[in-house]
């Protein structure tokens, strides 16, 4: 395929950074064109030149020139003999940041929390308590029970991503002297919180957890993979916010925008376990610099963006909040970092057909709206914003978003 006179947006600053005279030995697939510099965004169909603006998730970022660059320049060695010198400084650098005596790389969060887990929950039975809105519940497919052999028992989260600590307590088991009972080894927590709307966890009730914690010799793990997002939002060292937490993973290809990877933190111990348990899910990888690398750049150059985001999220909030008399309810109140939960409160309109509607493609003028349903035939859309999305981008979508709502369906 061959397009000629593409035009190629700056989404940071929307602005024309080059209109290309012929694509003609360009890398193009059969669907897409994805035209990536350093600071731009901009995804093409073979059949429409419409542009589109995902707010899906902040996991569709497509990676800056300056992360190809670096992993094109990776220095790599074997990492399953411990030889790849990129991933080295990228597990040394995430383990200082957080105060953390060593760390691990992973090809995806899923892997790191389960690993996580299962190094504090070694026995088959043993028990792990969480969040029955937590990611490590909804969205990791049980894996602490079906692979780990460890009991799930879920607690109530708040809307602030909290949960009620006398229900933790209720729920502390011991085994029981004739071994009736599971016994609760690690407590995990989420910060951000995805479902309950990238709400950050305040440090004071994870100090309070962690008291719990300790007096019941359990372990205290946080799924982090927004962990920067909410040491943005509370203008604090990352470190700050796990120092009295045992393990913690996060991820690098949310809003840190890097296309792959996650870590996991905590005592050497502990990494030196989670290794071996890395390798038996099937984590050992190879040459793995060019993609720690990435991670690198991520760190250096997207992380002090992240406050953008969450600026752009609120600017989006209190725009949605003009329209009210078109069915939309949120919550300014409840926007704290780079995630909008909103709803379509309409008969005639559930959040997956409002969906639907914003990513048909009307003409080329037009842009293409993505953002996700939450459930089938629910009410609520999340939209996240990221450091591929910008101002322009977020007046774009409320447009399209009044054009959808002042129909009748």
């Amino acid at each position: 395929y061959s397009l000629e006179r593409v035009n190629v947006f700056n989404l940071m600053g929307s602005n024309l950074i080059c209109r290309a005279q012929s694509f003609s030995h360009s890398v193009i697939c059969k669907y897409k064109l994805l035209a990536v510099s350093s600071q731009l965004f901009c995804l093409y169909s073979k059949d429409s030149m419409s542009r589109v603006i995902d707010m899906r998730s902040d996991t569709v970022t497509t990676p800056t020139y300056e992360m190809r660059e670096a992993m094109r320049n990776a220095v790599v060695g074997d990492d399953v003999y411990g030889e790849d010198p990129t991933v080295k400084q990228l597990q040394e650098k995430v383990a200082a940041m957080l105060g953390k005596e060593s760390s691990l790389f992973f090809p995806s969060g899923t892997m790191a929390n389960l690993t996580g887990i299962m190094a504090h929950a070694s026995q088959r039975g043993d028990e792990v308590i969480l969040g029955d809105r937590s990611h490590i519940s909804t969205f990791e497919q049980g894996g602490v029970s079906q692979i780990g052999g460890i009991f799930a028992r879920q607690v109530l989260n708040k809307d602030d991503g909290t949960f009620d600590l006398d229900e933790v307590c209720s729920k502390i088991q011991f085994g029981g002297y004739d071994g009736h009972c599971c016994h609760t080894k690690v407590i995990c927590i989420e910060n951000t919180h995805n479902l309950c709307g990238g709400r950050v966890v305040p440090l004071d009730f994870i100090i309070r957890l962690s008291s719990i914690a300790r007096k019941s010799n359990i372990k205290l793990h946080v799924d982090g993979a927004r962990l920067f997002n909410a040491a943005t939002a509370l203008q604090v060292p990352a470190s700050e916010l796990v120092k009295h937490c045992d393990s913690v993973s996060i991820c690098l290809s949310k809003g840190l925008g890097a296309p792959v990877g996650s870590l996991l933190v905590g005592k050497k111990e502990f990494i030196d376990k989670s290794l071996r348990i890395r390798k038996s899910l099937g984590g050992g990888m190879r040459q793995i610099g060019i993609l720690a690398a990435a991670g690198i750049t991520a760190l250096d150059n997207i992380l002090p963006l992240l406050q953008n985001d969450h600026d752009n999220a609120k600017i989006f909030c209190n725009r949605l909040l003009e329209m009210i008399d078109l069915g939309i309810h949120v919550d300014p109140k409840q926007i704290e970092t780079n995630i909008v939960i909103f709803e379509v409160r309409r008969s005639d309109l559930s959040a997956k057909r409002f969906c639907d509607l914003l990513e048909q493609r009307i003409s080329e003028d037009v842009p293409v709206i993505r953002m996700s349903a939450i459930g089938i035939m629910g009410s609520k859309v999340r939209a996240v914003t990221h450091h591929q999305i910008n101002r322009d981008d977020i007046d774009s979508a409320i447009a399209r978003i009044q054009e959808v709502l002042q129909q009748k369906y």
